[in-house]
């Protein structure tokens, strides 16, 4: 069996992204089904690469405090 560096991809459940981004099970169903969120489905459930999280997080963070006051 061949065994994965420390580079593999890294992938998330739904639940797991759903909590992480506090949206709803469906809404991440809902945004694999339409494109907008990358997902591998293995048997009947779908995996999500850790790097489209961090990008769809990424997308909505707050902007810089400091920016805010100037």
């Amino acid at each position: 069996m061949k065994q994965f560096t420390g580079s593999a991809p890294q992938f998330y459940t739904v639940a797991e992204v759903a909590e992480l981004t506090r949206v709803s099970k469906m809404t991440v169903y809902r945004m694999v089904h339409a494109g907008e969120l990358p997902a591998v489905r293995v048997g009947n459930s779908y995996r999500v690469p850790k790097s489209a999280v961090e990008q769809l997080i990424g997308q909505y963070e707050a902007p810089d405090a400091r920016a805010v006051g100037d």
